[in-house]
């Protein structure tokens, strides 16, 4: 599946659960809370959890994790993206575009 299915499949997906309904400020809440859950899973992956209400899992249980909450992030991103009708490819020819004006001559 290339990135262009991907937005399209998210946008169908959420639009059948109803998650696209949402408010955009309730959608960039949620952005936030899987941002932090993706922090959580880096810090397991790589300095350790230190609590006795947790399992540590092993290293690819930890790594599985973190695809996991890469994914819930990047599909709150499609959702915030396809509200403003904003493409994926759109946005990684623009950012690639401002990195390399930007940093160009360095």
């Amino acid at each position: 599946m290339n990135v262009t299915e991907f937005q399209a499949w998210v946008k169908e997906y959420y639009k059948t659960r109803g998650w696209s309904d949402l408010d955009i400020f309730i959608r960039i809440g949620f952005l936030a809370e899987e941002t932090g859950e993706m922090a959580r899973a880096i810090r397991a992956l790589e300095i350790g959890r230190d609590r006795p209400d947790e399992n540590a899992g092993t290293a690819e249980e930890q790594k599985q994790e973190l695809i996991e909450e890469l994914g819930d992030v990047l599909g709150n991103i499609i959702v915030i993206a396809n509200k403003y009708d904003i493409s994926l490819e759109e946005i990684f020819q623009s950012h690639h575009q401002k990195l390399q004006s930007r940093y160009i001559n360095e």
